[in-house]
């Protein structure tokens, strides 16, 4: 019998319809980053509450449904590409974001968010008995 450090590592295949997943996820996720921004500065403080709840509702349960971090990872991918864009100023000069406590805090304050529901997101153990090594 040997260990199952002795064994080889087994890596699924990603099929299509898990790489559809995750790039669904990662537009939900830029359309998420759209909304709180356009929610936080409405109401402060529960605008802000509320954009960085929906934030992590989503980065959670994606994490918890694809089973992985890269399940919390790519919707949070989505969600920092579009607040960056969204922060650029215009040709026009017009801009999403104003100079308040409450952008700042949406800004930081989400990408703190994405780092810790893709730390928390469930990672695949090995199965079968023998877990433990030393008998």
């Amino acid at each position: 019998m040997s260990s199952m450090l002795a064994q080889p590592i087994k890596l699924k295949r990603p099929s299509a319809l898990r790489a559809l997943a995750y790039v669904a996820l990662f537009v939900l996720g830029g359309v998420v980053g759209v909304a709180g921004a356009l929610v936080q500065p409405a109401w402060f403080p529960g605008g802000l509450l509320l954009a960085i709840a929906g934030e992590a509702g989503l980065l959670l349960g994606a994490g918890r449904v694809m089973g992985s971090r890269a399940g919390a990872v790519a919707p949070a991918g989505g969600w920092m590409i579009s607040v960056i864009l969204l922060t650029a100023s215009r040709p026009e000069g017009d801009f999403l974001f104003g100079t308040g406590v409450s952008s700042y805090l949406f800004l930081l304050g989400g990408m703190a968010i994405a780092v810790i529901c893709a730390t928390l997101a469930p990672v695949r153990q090995p199965g079968g008995d023998g877990v433990r090594l030393g008998n």
